[in-house]
């Protein structure tokens, strides 16, 4: 890379598209990937699409848990964590 040209080609940005998304990635790489994208419309068509199902997925996969489970499980929990606190006091 050392020649400020980006080394970023269609199928390491495809590779890198999640970490990308989920921001996991170093400020140069982010870098090299938004310019590959400026100018491939095909990766740019695939990050639209990976963009948007994950918009899709998080408004759509959102499950109702009752009152009840929550309260089961908190008080669960809470029966771990004394029985952790207990064997460690033993």
């Amino acid at each position: 890379m050392g020649s400020g040209e980006s080394d970023m080609d269609c199928n390491g940005t495809i590779e890198r598209l999640y970490r990308f998304l989920d921001g996991e990635l170093t400020e140069e790489r982010r870098l090299d990937i938004q310019h590959h994208l400026d100018d491939c419309s095909p990766c740019l068509g695939a990050f639209d699409f990976e963009a948007e199902l994950r918009v899709v997925i998080a408004n759509r996969c959102k499950d109702h848990v009752p009152e009840s489970l929550r309260q089961r499980v908190h008080a669960a929990l809470v029966e771990e964590e004394r029985r952790d606190r207990d064997l460690s006091e033993a």
